[in-house]
């Protein structure tokens, strides 16, 4: 979502410890997914058939959260996609159970913002930047490497998987 990264350079400006520098500003489907040593052809391909299933979508980011530490912005129109995600891959649990069992799907801003006043002025600078307009075009499988985040493969939303 490389209009929501605004966001994330605000929340950095107040304090750079608070984003993952590198990691693009986007919507989780399902985190943590099947890692990579065990990421199955079937996965790859349930992957791609549910990025197919789902169009391309105009989306309105416009209501920030905080909880535990974590400043967010709602997704709501990719929340269906993200639990059909979730119910294809029922025995992952999204984020570990640590936003509950079906948190909302959201872009974050900022990580680790226990300070209460870090947290206030990081909400404070991402809501004068909303409400957001910005349109989800594609599913981007991504795996832990060594190296780090690694992009596995890109699948348009809407659009049938070879023939």
């Amino acid at each position: 979502m490389p209009d929501a990264a605004p966001l994330l350079d605000a929340a950095w400006r107040i304090d750079p410890a608070l984003v993952r520098r590198g990691v693009p500003a986007h919507v989780s489907l399902l985190y943590p997914f099947v890692p990579e040593s065990a990421l199955t052809d079937q996965d790859e391909k349930g992957v791609r058939s549910l990025a197919a299933s789902f169009p391309a979508a105009d989306l309105l980011l416009e209501e920030v959260v905080t909880e535990s530490g974590f400043v967010a912005v709602t997704v709501p129109g990719l929340q269906t996609i993200v639990d059909a995600f979730r119910t294809q891959w029922p025995g992952l649990r999204p984020y570990k159970g640590r936003f509950k069992a079906q948190p909302a799907a959201h872009v974050t801003v900022a990580m680790g913002a226990d300070n209460p006043t870090a947290a206030a002025h990081v909400r404070a600078a991402i809501g004068s930047l909303l409400p957001l307009h910005t349109r989800a075009t594609a599913v981007q499988l991504v795996v832990l490497t060594e190296e780090g985040w690694q992009p596995r493969f890109t699948v348009p939303l809407g659009v049938p998987d070879g023939p």
